[in-house]
């Protein structure tokens, strides 16, 4: 027996009841620290677990903000400089990078509140997080709004790919479970991640 909710069930809930419930909906999710820094140079580091593809030819990666009713300094942070960073997390910095959503004065980098490292490439203006093994850093390409819920789609280009010595591999696969990433659902909850399978091209059966 299946339990069925209603959108006007879930529309009566509690604020945070909701907020948990929504945020499980898509399942396990990527999850990942995304570095930025203002004008002035000051770092910033949030964890975000609505990264997407959106495109391989240019390589392209999406991920939504919440409505910018109060100051979101990553999304500010992107349209001021054009430039972010994607650090991926594994087992071993998983409360460093919840500790970073907590809400800190401006003046504070949740890289010193975690302890983590930040690091800068050249051509780069976001730093990376130096314990993540999988990093991209990204070049701000479009800013869409979403007008139902104040949301923004930010679609970034992927400008560089750090990750271990030997890969990805020949074919451009990388062994997400080698690296030990971690995925997530709701807001606080993180899982292990393994490979069950690799299947070939499907093609309609003859």
């Amino acid at each position: 027996m299946m339990n069925t909710l209603t959108g006007t069930e879930i529309d009566a809930m509690d604020k945070l009841v909701r907020v948990q419930l929504a945020t499980t909906l898509p399942g396990i999710k990527p999850v990942s620290l995304i570095g930025t820094t203002d004008l002035s140079g000051h770092t910033n580091l949030a964890p975000f677990s609505s990264v997407v593809h959106i495109g391989s030819n240019p390589v392209l990666l999406g991920m939504v903000t919440r409505p910018d009713v109060v100051t979101r300094h990553t999304l500010a942070n992107i349209i001021a400089t054009g430039s972010w960073t994607i650090n991926h997390l594994t087992s071993a910095i998983i409360e460093q990078a919840h500790h970073c959503s907590a809400r800190y004065p401006d003046e504070v980098s949740e890289f010193d509140a975690s302890g983590l490292t930040p690091y800068f490439e050249e051509g780069v203006t976001a730093p990376f997080v130096r314990e993540s093994p999988f990093r991209l850093a990204l070049a701000l390409e479009d800013l869409i709004d979403i007008p139902t819920n104040g949301t923004k789609l930010i679609v970034g280009r992927v400008t560089h790919v750090q990750l271990p010595q030997g890969m990805p591999a020949d074919d451009g696969s990388v062994d997400l479970a080698a690296i030990g990433l971690v995925a997530s659902t709701a807001l606080d909850t993180y899982f292990t991640i393994t490979q069950h399978d690799r299947l070939p091209y499907a093609k309609p059966k003859a």
